[in-house]
């Protein structure tokens, strides 16, 4: 079913129901909404449109012919952005391309590198699916060396802890399954105790990135290749300190369970290269598993997803690997890298660089007719506007529900938004703007601004040149 989405899923398909903006971007807020900074000026109410208020308008699909917008329309937005008292002193970066002809329509700072906060992860998914593909499964495995029996992180951090189910992307692959598959096959050759240990040898290097503030434990566990399904774990209510380790108890429990005496305890050790697999276990496709991680903004999903695009290249799993296989990538594919610094890849770290042209380009290009099936799963697993993820209860009863897909960002004094959005005359673009530099605490502020001066009116623009 997830595969006839995604191929069916073409610039026509992207239109549903019109709507407007609302604040909250519950999976995203992360680091802003939790500080101890002053609150900064009260955020204005929530705007009503003034275009296009009430009944938002219905679109029934692209047209080719469909009116571009005037140049002097966007620009006027992006200015009104930029002198909204509701994020002074902040800088601003727009891009804005028109999807069909590849123009750009709107640069405002658009080479300016700056904070993407989470909109870093489209960089990364895009990466992602070119190096290892929309239907790349991981492999959790549990190999057989003489009496010792390794568990094999190979990068699944959706695992259920007992059954898994196939219906399912999140909790897909059970290590219960597998240690009862493993136990099944021990038995068969006559093995009944074993020792476990835990292989977790894919992913090099430490499991926090230097880059990210103190605090933000509470939004991203140890990047580790193998846990017991992470995105199940509320963001801010605490990661386990070894979610690895916690995988491989709950594996060895199952086996006990199963008939195999597990002799001594659990220890690391990397899988001897003669070991023999005796089970295995597969996650749900690579598609499917950015749609979750996307849609809820999961920053442990995709520091995970870099590291394993990483190992797929060549170059190791680690926060240095993931950010020079990211930028490789892009490279390859044409992009002007210009200004671009990684640090990590879920863009929890300030100190990630990039311009707002480059996230533009890289929708545009998905979005487009190359986009291909990395363009359709990309653009396909972002939050639809008053429908789903981190846009689910924004764009709510006027224009821009269900005709912008984009991916949030949002750290204390950064708010961007990058996708696609169909404008009232019907025609597709491809957008980004970051806003850096307000008031800390001024979270809530920045998106009004954002969503009433810039994509509030994008959307509902009939504002053709």
């Amino acid at each position: 079913m997830r595969k006839a989405t995604i191929a069916g899923l073409t610039a026509a398909t992207l239109v549903v129901a019109g709507g407007f903006y609302g604040l909250a971007d519950a999976l995203d807020v992360a680091p802003g909404f939790l500080t101890t900074a002053p609150a900064g000026p009260t955020a204005a109410a929530f705007p009503t449109a003034e275009a296009g208020a009430g009944t938002a308008p219905t679109v029934a699909g692209l047209d080719a012919d469909a009116a571009a917008p005037s140049k002097a329309a966007l620009a006027s937005y992006a200015d009104d952005l930029a002198a909204d008292d509701l994020i002074k002193g902040a800088t601003t970066g727009v891009s804005i391309i028109d999807v069909a002809t590849g123009d750009e329509l709107l640069d405002h700072d658009g080479t300016k590198a700056l904070t993407p906060a989470s909109s870093n992860k489209v960089l990364t998914a895009w990466t992602a699916l070119q190096v290892l593909g929309a239907d790349h499964r991981l492999t959790t495995s549990a190999v057989l060396d003489g009496s010792t029996l390794t568990l094999v992180g190979g990068g699944d951090v959706l695992l259920s802890s007992d059954k898994g189910d196939a219906s399912a992307t999140a909790g897909h692959a059970g290590l219960g399954d597998l240690a009862r598959a493993a136990a099944k096959t021990l038995k068969a050759q006559g093995v009944t105790t074993v020792s476990v240990r835990l292989d977790d040898t894919m992913f090099s290097g430490p499991t926090w990135n230097d880059g990210w503030e103190s605090g933000n434990e509470a939004w991203v566990a140890p990047v580790q290749p193998i846990m017991i399904d992470v995105s199940a774990i509320t963001e801010g209510a605490g990661y386990p300190a070894d979610p690895a380790m916690e995988a491989a108890q709950a594996f060895a429990t199952h086996l006990e369970e199963a008939g195999i005496t597990v002799d001594g305890d659990l220890s690391r050790a990397a899988a001897p290269d003669g070991a023999a697999e005796v089970a295995s276990v597969r996650s749900a496709p690579l598609e499917d598993v950015l749609a979750v991680s996307l849609k809820a903004s999961d920053n442990t999903m995709t520091e995970v997803e870099g590291h394993v695009a990483a190992v797929a290249a060549g170059n190791e799993g680690s926060f240095e690997g993931a950010a020079a296989t990211v930028e490789a990538q892009l490279k390859e594919d044409g992009f002007d890298t210009s200004g671009l610094v990684l640090k990590d890849s879920s863009g929890l770290a300030k100190a990630d660089k990039v311009p707002a042209r480059l996230l533009a380009q890289v929708i545009a290009r998905a979005a487009g007719s190359d986009g291909g099936t990395v363009g359709r799963t990309l653009i396909g697993d972002l939050p639809v506007g008053a429908l789903d993820g981190t846009l689910d209860d924004r764009f709510n009863g006027a224009v821009g529900a269900g005709t912008v897909r984009a991916k949030t960002g949002s750290l204390d004094q950064v708010s961007s938004l990058t996708g696609t959005v169909v404008t009232r005359d019907g025609r597709l673009l491809a957008f980004s703007v970051i806003i850096e530099g307000f008031e800390s605490g001024g979270l809530g502020n920045a998106r009004v601004a954002m969503d009433q001066d810039l994509i509030g009116p994008l959307a509902d623009c009939g504002c053709q040149g």
